[in-house]
């Protein structure tokens, strides 16, 4: 079993790499390798996107990527399992309005706006431990409960327009998206690396997901 991290120069994978690799030795799902080879990520069992900084920049690195072409056909046509993290998570909506109006990859029935909370006194971006909200179950977060915390960087953040979609949130002078879902795919708005015993049991229980 292999899980590929796909690097595509959006920002240091040190953490994620560790992390993933820690879990996969405890939980037996192989092995984790960050790559910007398409024949790894081709041949992955699950797929991994990352993704810090701005929205338009993470869309045009990764489509320019030699890995671009591998992911999709991954998860579109052979349904491997795949999480996007931060604006990994993000580049799963139609499009992102960071700056500019960017097309993402479709996966999810949203798209990405800045964060407006309605508390003016709270500060963009949204930085920091936030509980989690559940909205629904899913695999990916069994022994996951409401009241958890996850650790966030971010200014924008995903308008979910299927409700079925949105997995969890968090309050930030209002509701924001922390993970979606939809077929194979999951994505989380926060660093699971980051996440102390929670991210580590997400990351866990993503690594032997077999939908």
């Amino acid at each position: 079993m292999l899980t590929a991290i796909i690097d595509y120069e959006s920002g240091n994978l040190h953490s994620a790499e560790k992390a993933f690799q820690k879990m996969a030795v405890e939980t037996g799902a192989g092995e984790v390798r960050v790559t910007d080879d398409p024949d790894v990520v081709a041949a992955a069992d699950r797929i991994v996107l990352p993704g810090d900084g701005a929205f338009p920049a993470c869309a045009g690195a990764l489509r320019a990527s030699g890995c671009f072409k591998a992911m999709v056909e991954a998860v579109e046509t052979r349904g491997r399992p795949f999480l996007g993290i931060c604006v990994g998570m993000q580049l799963m909506a139609r499009k992102g309005h960071e700056y500019t109006e960017t097309p993402g990859l479709g996966w999810i029935d949203g798209e990405v706006e800045r964060i407006a909370p309605a508390d003016k006194s709270l500060k963009v971006p949204h930085m920091g431990w936030n509980d989690l909200v559940i909205d629904q179950s899913h695999p990916v977060l069994d022994g996951i409960a409401t009241g958890e915390h996850a650790y966030f960087v971010h200014s924008y953040q995903m308008r979910v327009d299927d409700p079925a979609q949105r997995v969890a949130h968090v309050g930030y002078g209002g509701d924001v998206t922390a993970i979606v879902a939809h077929d194979t795919m999951i994505g989380f708005q926060f660093h699971p690396e980051k996440s102390a015993a929670a991210g580590l049991r997400m990351i866990a229980n993503f690594l032997t997901w077999r939908p």
